[in-house]
């Protein structure tokens, strides 16, 4: 194996080269139009264009591929994850040509690649399975009488789904209805299968994972497991190893039953089995992933494996080097998946171009896996991953509290991002005490996500990091008096301190006799800063906005307004203005492809009814009236190409 050409993009293909580089072994990149200028093709010795920016025409384009393989003479390809990492067919081909696919063979990926027959063969295997219908379900009618025998709450499924895609929850039959017609849509726009099945939904449910190593020699490792259960629309946000629910005996028979698994349908490289889990313990065969996964990273820092490399050893026929009774369980390891949306307006895409892209400093504890950098762009038509930032502690809380630091010095513009939302799960009580289900953010944020409490020690940091970053800026202008009344306004609080500004520091007392020192590295500019009370760092992201500042610490932020105590006695004497606005229009809260609409000029509409399906970032979403109304004018169809902020309703 010389050369491996990586079939994927961003933050997986410059993983993949990585590993590779340290082997000796030589890398191609493939690419698309809107990925030509990408992180993964500046980093590989070689790169080949393979079409334009939609997916289906470049990294899904078998063609194209192999046009690439042949044009760079690569005699080995590595998949990465998602786009064609578990196409049957693409492996078989690329066998047929003499070429090495680093991943399992053909039989195994077409076995465990369709959730039915994956579920029939995990129960002949011996491995649990969860009650539910096993045929395809034809239509909407269908599925509601099945869901009906099964007995509500139900899960339907597209058999072909995988990444949250193609999975509705249901607890009634308008429900299944609805969830039978958008699983069968997504399975049939995503992977080309529209086939459907229906199970039972296990109450309070942690997802909860194997991961496994397989040899051609009949050797095979389980590499203890991975909670993954905070997700967002079955999209995981945030996993862990291990598992703080987990026992060793249950570990134990987690992983002889996903080697069953595995030894029955003859598999070979890296693989995960995927189960639902109780809060009984119980636990329920979900479906294999054959392939390396995204959360990968966290077992490699538990056990030390790069599973990269193992994948290169087996492909070049190499045994495993160890045996299970050998594989390490070291310490804590958690990952926060940084994606471009603003969770601040309910988790909308973001895309455009990365104006500042500076990860915290990687070391033994921290890692970083990306794709991108500044002056990138972030595209409309790939996943809106930016990075994965991994750390590392003895224990659980130490890998929490590493995280949040981390978290507190990535610094990210030109896009939105959720930082703060990961940071604010991360500080949890509920989160912090491994009480987790997939469900945690939808119970824990229903109203949507507005950043984590403000504490009164935070607001009180914040209110000496505002003065202490305005005595720099006034510096700049003039020399300050050595003692100054200030008000701080926060989350509609005013907050008064005087400040003592000396050398090295600033001697701060709060209204209610407080007396704090602070001092800091903020310079003029800075979009960071870490400032010190009482010996306890903290770092802060600090953006100037009219009339203040906005600061952004422990996922929360606030934004600030920093007054001399005497112009606030005189604001306050003036009085307030009010407005009001309302509006009979609908425009789209980002750009993307019109999938369906549901209404039509006179349609009489409650609110909550749906009224269109926007696709953005490979995700479908419902837009739904905001209020009781009647159609007046549509100006979208299915089909069409939307920008951020366009007109799709008038109402009357």
């Amino acid at each position: 194996m010389r050369t491996i050409l990586i079939a994927n993009r961003g933050e997986i293909a410059c993983r993949i080269i990585r590993t590779a580089r340290r082997m000796g072994i030589a890398t191609v990149a493939i690419h698309s139009d809107a990925d030509r200028d990408a992180l993964h093709v500046r980093k590989a010795d070689q790169a080949c264009r393979v079409g334009p920016a939609a997916s289906s025409a470049s990294y899904l384009s078998v063609e194209n591929i192999l046009e690439a393989i042949e044009k760079s003479g690569a005699d080995a390809v590595h998949p990465g994850y998602g786009f064609l990492s578990e196409n049957a067919d693409f492996c078989e081909t690329l066998q047929e040509r003499g070429v090495i696919f680093i991943g399992p063979g053909p039989g195994a990926i077409r076995a465990m690649g369709d959730k039915i027959a994956s579920k029939r063969l995990a129960r002949a295997a011996g491995v649990n399975t969860i009650p539910g219908h096993d045929d395809v379900i034809g239509s909407a009618e269908e599925a509601v009488t099945v869901a009906r025998s099964i007995g509500y709450p139900v899960m339907i499924k597209a058999s072909a789904g995988g990444g949250g895609k193609g999975m509705r929850l249901a607890r009634n039959d308008r429900e299944v209805a609805e969830g039978w017609t958008s699983a069968s849509s997504e399975g049939r726009n995503y992977f080309k299968d529209d086939r459907v099945f229906i199970e039972k939904f296990i109450e309070k449910p942690r997802h909860i994972e194997m991961q496994i190593l397989c040899d051609a020699h009949g050797n095979g490792l389980w590499l203890n497991e991975r909670e993954c259960s905070v997700q967002r629309r079955n999209q995981k946000v945030i996993e862990e190893a291990p598992s703080p629910f987990v026992t060793p005996e249950m570990r134990r028979a987690m992983g002889e039953q996903a080697l069953a698994l595995a030894k029955a349908v003859g598999y070979v490289s890296a693989g995960t089995v995927e189960f639902v889990v109780g809060e009984d313990r119980q636990f329920y065969f979900l479906e294999m992933n054959t392939r390396l996964q995204v959360e990968h990273p966290v077992t490699e820092m538990i056990t030390g494996l790069d599973l990269v490399e193992q994948m290169i050893r087996i492909a070049r026929g190499q045994p495993l080097e160890m045996t299970q009774e050998q594989v390490p369980l070291h310490g804590w390891a958690m990952e926060c998946r940084i994606y471009a949306e603003n969770p601040y307006a309910g988790f909308l895409p973001s895309t455009g171009r990365l104006v500042r892209h500076q990860p915290p400093p990687e070391s033994d504890r921290v890692r970083v896996d990306t794709g991108v950098y500044a002056g990138g762009e972030v595209s409309i038509h790939y996943d809106p991953m930016i990075a994965k930032l991994v750390t590392w502690g003895a224990n659980r809380a130490k890998a929490i509290v590493t995280m949040r630091r981390a978290l507190d010095k990535y610094l990210i513009d030109g896009v939105a991002h959720n930082i703060d939302f990961v940071n604010a799960v991360m500080g949890h009580p509920r989160f912090q005490a491994g009480d987790l289900t997939t469900a945690f953010i939808a119970e824990e944020y229903p109203g949507g996500f507005e950043g984590a409490p403000l504490t009164e020690d935070l607001k009180r940091f914040f209110a000496m990091v505002a003065v202490s970053v305005e005595h720099t800026q006034e510096a700049m202008l003039m020399p300050p008096p050595p003692v100054e009344e200030w008000v701080v306004m926060m989350a509609g609080d005013a907050i008064r301190l005087t400040v003592e500004h000396r050398k090295s520091d600033n001697r701060i007392t709060l209204e209610d006799g407080c007396v704090h020192e602070i001092s800091g590295n903020y310079h003029p500019g800075n979009r960071m800063a870490t400032f010190e009370v009482e010996g306890v760092k903290r770092t802060v992201r600090i953006r100037r906005i009219e009339m203040g500042y906005q600061f952004s610490h422990g996922g929360r932020r606030v934004q600030v307004s920093v007054t001399p105590l005497r112009l606030y006695e005189m604001a306050r004497r003036m009085p307030e203005k009010r407005q009001t606005a309302s509006s009979k229009k609908m425009t789209t809260p980002m750009p993307g492809l019109v999938r369906e609409v549901m209404t039509v000029v006179g349609h009489k509409v409650a609110q909550g009814d749906p009224l269109c399906v926007l696709e953005a970032m490979k995700m479908e979403n419902t837009l739904r009236a905001e209020k009781d109304g009647v159609v007046a004018e549509v100006h979208v169809k299915a089909g069409d190409t939307v920008e951020a902020d366009a007109v799709l309703f008038v109402f009357e």
